[in-house]
């Protein structure tokens, strides 16, 4: 029988070599195997010196567009628009949702991407308020925008220096005691000065300013910016803290929608009717005459307007 070549299985290399110890061997029988382990040395990678350069992305992504579904809509407007031809150009502007324009004869809308899959009385109400302004249908659509708020586009919240101590008035000192007279502790807003902008120069003179925002309310940062211009001796504690009180239900009271004329403040911003954003509803407008020196407040707006323009 021819012998056959075994090789050492794998276990027998990694098991624990055994030596014979000679001076126990000596007696006949009486021999022990001792068995030795050996050292093992084992290689660790060396350590990375340096961190790995991460690179992140400076822009927000680009929007892509689906180009049948924009072709789609955009035959749907031509269809509201006999005769008149259309171009359609789909935006993610978080500010103007809807605007159009007639440019030499030729239909300019610019829409939001959340149409491109509106359902199709959505789409239906769209063409109809842009091609005749339809009423009813600007109702319609702004419910859609409502209902498809979270597909705005929102910006990073900035790190903002909050400076409340002004040189003659400390906002944080009246945002605390308006919270707890008129809110019960529960507006949770931040409130700073804001910062002095600079006036529009024409043929090196600087313009005269027309109209003034005393403050304004930021709901992603729920920031509250009170004009500095009210940080004067001689704009009495009572006028500031109603502008600041004004702010303050800004954030407490949300916005609603009606149908009213377009203005800057609107979600849709295009020409005629449509279902905009209500900065003052009743309740607010209600809540606003709870100021205590409310009539006072508007009384010294109303003659020193011209002072604050002019210090602005």
């Amino acid at each position: 029988m021819a012998a056959k070549n075994v090789l050492p299985s794998i276990d027998a290399w990694l098991a624990p070599r055994a030596s014979v110890n000679r001076s126990a061997a000596s007696g006949l029988g009486r021999g022990r195997l001792s068995p030795i382990v050996t050292a093992a040395a084992i290689r660790i990678p060396e350590r990375v010196s340096s961190q790995l350069a991460l690179v992140f992305p400076t822009q927000s992504p680009a929007l892509f567009v689906h180009e049948g579904a924009r072709q789609a809509l955009e035959r749907r407007l031509k269809a509201a628009c006999p005769g008149r031809p259309v171009i359609l150009s789909i935006t993610d502007n978080r500010h103007s949702i809807i605007s159009h324009s007639t440019r030499h004869g030729v239909l300019h809308a610019r829409v939001h991407h959340m149409f491109l899959d509106a359902p199709p009385r959505v789409v239906e109400a769209l063409a109809r308020y842009v091609a005749r302004g339809d009423r009813k249908a600007s109702m319609l659509v702004g419910q859609y925008i409502d209902a498809s708020g979270s597909r705005l586009a929102r910006r990073r919240p900035r790190a903002i220096p909050l400076v409340a101590k002004g040189k003659h008035h400390d906002l944080l000192a009246i945002f605390s005691e308006l919270n707890e007279r008129y809110f019960d502790g529960g507006c949770h807003a931040l409130i700073t000065w804001g910062r002095k902008a600079g006036r529009k120069a024409v043929e090196g003179k600087a313009t005269a300013r027309k109209t003034i925002k005393l403050g304004s309310y930021a709901h992603l940062e729920r920031l509250i910016r009170i004009h500095p211009v009210l940080d004067k001796p001689w704009v009495p504690r009572y006028f500031v803290e109603y502008v600041v009180y004004h702010e303050m239900l800004h954030h407490m009271i949300p916005t609603a929608r009606g149908s009213v004329r377009a203005s800057t403040s609107n979600l849709a911003s295009a020409k005629g009717q449509l279902a905009r954003r209500v900065l003052h509803p009743p309740e607010f407008l209600e809540r606003e005459r709870h100021f205590r020196k409310y009539e006072r407040a508007l009384d010294w707006e109303r003659r020193h307007i011209g002072r604050l323009l002019r210090a602005s």
